[in-house]
């Protein structure tokens, strides 16, 4: 299985969204600051996650919602 999932910082609602096989680990790396990009935003906490077949179609939702400026104004307003 593969997943998007959405961040949002606790510290300013600064989203981050990514995907990947291991959302547990990949929301660690993302706290312990051993992700460039969200380490200065840090903390994180989760407020979506899909769940996909194949790590393709994880990558084209992702990419999906990266690029809609609207999809990503909703997603800030959820908690």
């Amino acid at each position: 299985m593969y997943y998007v999932y959405i961040l949002k910082s606790v510290m300013n609602n600064r989203l981050y969204i990514g995907s990947t096989n291991d959302v547990n680990r990949r929301i660690l790396e993302h706290n312990n600051g051993n992700v460039s990009s969200t380490k200065a935003y840090i903390p994180y906490k989760l407020i979506k996650i899909e769940k996909f077949l194949n790590k393709k179609g994880a990558l084209k939702r992702e990419f999906q919602i990266k690029k809609s400026g609207i999809l990503r104004q909703q997603l800030k307003q959820l908690n």
